[in-house]
């Protein structure tokens, strides 16, 4: 006589499958993965500056960002002294 086994008391839940773009139009689908483009992203050049919430303007502040951290991590080891003390605080 054999025993059933027992199931495991928390079953692994069901992966979700990923969302496809729905396209009215599969002519344009098609084509814009031909050409290696992305239907999700909006059109436009993001080396051209706007007004506003632009990816350009986000990238220009990353990486202004990016060098003041590293000129903040310079200016410590340069004096020896970590930010708030070199403020006076």
């Amino acid at each position: 006589m054999t025993s059933p086994q027992p199931e495991p008391a928390h079953p692994e839940p069901a992966q979700p499958e990923p969302a496809q773009p729905e396209s009215s139009e599969p002519a344009l689908q098609a084509a814009s993965q031909k050409e290696g483009l992305s239907l999700s992203q909006p059109a436009g050049d993001v080396s051209s500056p706007g007004f506003g919430w632009t990816q350009y303007a986000e990238l220009l502040n990353g990486r202004f960002a990016m060098v003041g951290f590293v000129a903040l991590l310079i200016t410590e080891w340069v004096t020896r002294q970590d930010f708030f003390s070199w403020l006076g605080f």
